[in-house]
């Protein structure tokens, strides 16, 4: 059954606890005991109505404060498809959190509250989904309940958003009108807005195509493992395993292992459950291969006229999620795929906005939840690809070298040396125009 991958985001207290806790109910997503708490719960604290957001708001403070802090993952399904959802928090100071929640995203959900309207967190929201490369969006208008579900005023929410929206690469984003208080085209359709003719939540996710959006034709699958049985059986087994990150790999293809650059073909390709014709993104699988070449796990085997590139300069876009600030002339540790080496800050570009998208080229730091550019030099060579091209081969994560925190989320714009760099209007014209 086809999985989606979704996220949630939006102003403090637009609801988006609450709607997910709709989408569970409604389509029958959650256990009775758990229904049974959660009513137990909402008596206690004098609701007249059952609280369906502390099905997700499962901290301590969350319950008290009423906002969602963590990322929290909740999995259902339909007849029709599987799914698991990220709730993440809409406040900036948890700005990290909602990276983390949604850098796997296929599909992001960014609530406006009707009353309102379009905010400056629904453009971050907005700007970061398009920055972390999710192609689908839907905005979803909640609370139309308390505007008497009123079509002018969705019309003016629609209207304002869509005209922000076209400085962002996104291509995909659907408009609802909702009330996830009281299940308004959460999953069926609303008997109060008759003057909607779109589809309800749960219906769009269904059936939303997903299919193209992975990148099945740049062949890139970083080795994560050697398996090297030696036993009587499979003494000169040598398998290497690891997740397809973009293409298909087929038996009998030709391939390259980089960085080595030494080319032979595949001879098997193999899973748990048996022998396959071919894999692609994002299976597991192990592949042997025709003859014996050194490879060991941070490799990877590509096509020899399709390569990433091999680099040890890169410009990135990163996220900062550590308290200690990125500066020029930081050191850390770069893990990509399943490589990892040291890095330096060469140079901090410039900080964004995520508000207004305005550019600071005075910046001389990146802080917590602060995004920006910045330009890598690696100790090792790492094997690249926009992000643009793969969100696998084109992300990747800094980590302190002390405390082996993960402090940030990178996302490549260009590889190699700084003379082959585009210019400022292209690197960007695929976050924002």
């Amino acid at each position: 059954m086809d999985l989606l991958r979704f996220s949630t985001a939006g102003s403090v207290d637009d609801g988006k606890s609450t709607l997910i806790g709709r989408l569970l109910f409604d389509s029958k997503g959650i256990f009775e005991d758990q229904l049974a708490a959660i009513e137990k719960t909402s008596r206690r604290r004098g609701y007249t109505q059952v609280d369906l957001a502390l099905l997700t708001d499962g901290l301590r403070a969350e319950r008290e404060q009423g906002i969602t802090i963590d990322v929290a993952y909740r999995y259902f399904a339909t007849p029709r498809r599987k799914f698991i959802i990220a709730d993440t928090p809409g406040h900036v100071q948890y700005t990290r959190n909602m990276v983390t929640g949604a850098s796997t995203a296929d599909l992001a959900i960014v609530l406006i509250d009707a009353r309102k309207g379009v905010l400056e967190q629904s453009r971050r929201h907005a700007f970061i989904a398009s920055l972390l490369g999710i192609p689908h969006l839907v905005v979803a208008v909640n609370k139309m309940d308390l505007v008497g579900y009123s079509e002018e005023v969705f019309d003016r929410i629609q209207d304002d958003f869509a005209t922000w929206a076209q400085k962002l690469d996104v291509h995909d984003i659907q408009f609802i009108p909702i009330s996830a208080l009281h299940g308004d085209n959460v999953v069926t359709r609303s008997l109060a807005m008759t003057w909607y003719q779109g589809p309800s939540l749960l219906y769009h996710l269904e059936h939303v195509y997903i299919g193209s959006d992975r990148n099945l034709i740049d062949a890139r699958f970083p080795v994560q493992w050697v398996i090297r049985p030696q036993t009587d059986a499979h003494h000169d087994y040598r398998g290497y395993a690891g997740q397809v990150a973009a293409g298909v790999f087929r038996r009998g293809d030709e391939v390259m292992v980089l960085p080595s650059g030494k080319r032979t073909r595949i001879a098997r390709i193999e899973t748990q459950d048996g022998e396959l014709e071919s894999a692609a993104p994002p299976m597991s699988v192990s592949i042997l291969l025709e003859d014996e070449i050194d490879i060991s796990r941070g490799d990877m085997i590509c096509r020899p006229h399709n390569q990433p590139t091999v680099a040890t300069e890169l410009d990135a876009m990163m996220c900062w999620m550590a308290d200690a600030p990125l500066r020029k002339g930081s050191r850390y540790q770069l893990k990509h795929t399943t490589r990892t080496v040291k890095a330096i800050v060469d140079d901090l570009r410039y900080r964004i906005d995520v508000n207004t998208l305005h550019r600071d080229q005075e910046a001389t730091e990146l802080g917590l939840n602060e995004i920006g550019r910045v330009r890598l030099k690696t100790s090792g060579p790492l094997l690249l690809d926009p992000y643009d091209l793969s969100r696998t081969t084109g992300g990747f994560i800094l980590i302190d070298e002390t405390t082996m925190d993960t402090v940030g989320a990178g996302m490549v714009l260009q590889a190699g040396p700084e003379q082959q760099q585009m210019s400022e209007e292209e690197i960007l014209e695929s976050v924002a125009a």
